[in-house]
């Protein structure tokens, strides 16, 4: 079993470190918020560290899932951040959603400190976490990456490397680009169907094994049937997500216009006051007269 650290313990990365905990790995972690740290370690009987570069001493493997690209630049880069603990040798691996361009950049500071960098954002939000079957898409180096894979199969229940450096981020973004429209389509279903006098749950349960299903509908229809929109991913963390894929299209001259008009109306349920509603919330934009 190997040794690792795993630096931010959110929604996310509290149950994952935990799963490395659970398959045997030593585990020493770190969190902005020291008693967060100090409650993971007498929950699952790992350390906790001060600093970023004191939890990476010694790994094997550092994991990350932080909250933004400067989020990000701070625990991996400094005196105090990860590459400054790490090994020769040791391995990186970024779960964060953040661009592609601080993951090229890290790559080559990793790779100046003698270290792997792998790009491996997730998908299956909060309870994907806890249950250990995250999708994990992954770039960088194909020797990093199959040290890592087995590491990553305690949280993670699709693991693949997409491409060189910067290739998991950009499938991370092919991902919410997909939900985006997944979710207005599906809040549009629901609010017409509403408006029709239709239930809601009898129809879904009639067209979610037809062509319309997906994973959105068969687990979040009754919960915005109910108005209740405290599942997982916040909407704050989704304008992020989207901000990133449309900033990205621009360069690469990718056409986005369903894409970029969700992300707008995300924003008019920020100012709903629905900034840390999940983003099935879309419905409620719309029940509400948006």
């Amino acid at each position: 079993m190997a040794k690792c650290a795993f630096l931010g313990l959110g929604v996310m990365g509290y149950p994952m470190a935990g799963h490395l905990v659970a398959a045997g790995h030593e585990v020493t972690v770190y969190n902005r918020t020291t008693a967060k740290a100090e409650a993971w370690a007498k929950e699952h009987g790992g350390k906790w560290a001060s600093t970023p570069r004191e939890a990476a001493m010694g790994a094997d493997f550092v994991m990350c899932c932080v909250g933004n690209d400067d989020d990000l630049r701070g625990v991996v880069l400094g005196d105090a951040g990860a590459l400054a603990g790490m090994a020769d040798g040791a391995i990186f691996v970024d779960h964060t959603t953040v661009s592609a361009k601080v993951t090229r950049e890290l790559y080559a500071d990793a790779k100046t400190a003698r270290v792997s960098f792998v790009d491996a954002p997730v998908s299956g939000g909060q309870a994907g976490a806890e249950n250990g079957v995250l999708s994990i898409m992954c770039g960088g180096d194909e020797a990093a990456y199959n040290a890592a894979e087995p590491i990553m199969q305690a949280y993670g229940r699709t693991v693949k490397r997409l491409g060189e450096c910067g290739a998991g981020q950009l499938t991370k973004m092919v991902n919410q680009i997909c939900i985006a429209g997944l979710v207005q389509g599906l809040s549009e279903g629901l609010h017409f169907a509403e408006k029709a006098g239709l239930d809601i749950r009898e129809v879904v349960d009639v067209i979610q094994g037809g062509a319309a299903g997906s994973w959105q509908m068969v687990n979040r229809h009754e919960t915005m049937a109910d108005d209740h929109f405290e599942h997982g991913f916040a909407v704050d963390w989704m304008r992020k997500d989207l901000g990133i894929c449309l900033a990205t299209a621009d360069e690469n001259g990718a056409s986005l216009p369903v894409t970029a008009l969700v992300d707008q109306f995300y924003k008019d349920v920020q100012k709903m006051g629905g900034a840390r509603w999940d983003t099935s919330s879309l419905f409620k934009r719309l029940k509400d007269g948006g």
